[in-house]
């Protein structure tokens, strides 16, 4: 007789995904502490697109006309100078091209 038949793999089997899991939270940590968050460029202001950040005067023109503060024709105004001094192209209405 046989008297040291295993039945299946034994308990050591749930060790593995505990180790893909240690390996994948790790993974994850490093690639935060590295800046790779979400709209976070290396070290930079801008978004991973190019575009500006939420404190740039673009965006606050936004905001105050998006809070009624300023009028339509001079949110155009002032979008047409702010986007000729960052060296964007710009239609005769101010938007982007």
């Amino acid at each position: 007789m046989n008297t040291l038949a295993h039945a299946g793999p034994g308990p050591w089997v749930l060790f593995f995904p505990l180790v893909w899991a240690a390996v994948v939270i790790g993974i994850v940590t490093v690639a935060r502490r590295a800046g790779w968050r979400r709209g976070r460029a290396f070290g930079g202001d801008l978004r991973r697109d190019g575009g500006p950040d939420e404190h740039s005067p673009i965006a606050l023109l936004g905001h105050r006309f998006a809070a009624g503060e300023i009028d339509e024709d001079e949110y155009w105004r002032r979008l047409t100078v702010l986007e000729e001094q960052f060296g964007r192209a710009a239609d005769p209405k101010g938007r982007r091209t």
